[in-house]
């Protein structure tokens, strides 16, 4: 978990947001907003399908032009 040093007379607010800022880097949000919800695993393959299909589009649009 990332930490964050509060600095001598910095506002609580302001050392609230960097801290969540540095969060948000380091993916740690993305990661519970993924296991908020319990996904079944046929429902996973198929996201990954999905987004391995969407990638493997972008690829060859980009080596088309």
């Amino acid at each position: 978990m990332p930490g964050i040093r509060v600095k001598e007379g910095e506002p609580f607010e302001k050392a609230l947001r960097r801290f969540t800022k540095t969060c948000e880097k380091s993916g740690i949000m993305a990661d519970i907003r993924k296991h908020q919800h319990f996904e079944k695993p046929s429902a996973k393959r198929k996201r990954k399908l999905n987004a391995a299909k969407r990638k493997n589009m972008k690829r060859m649009l980009q080596q088309g032009t």
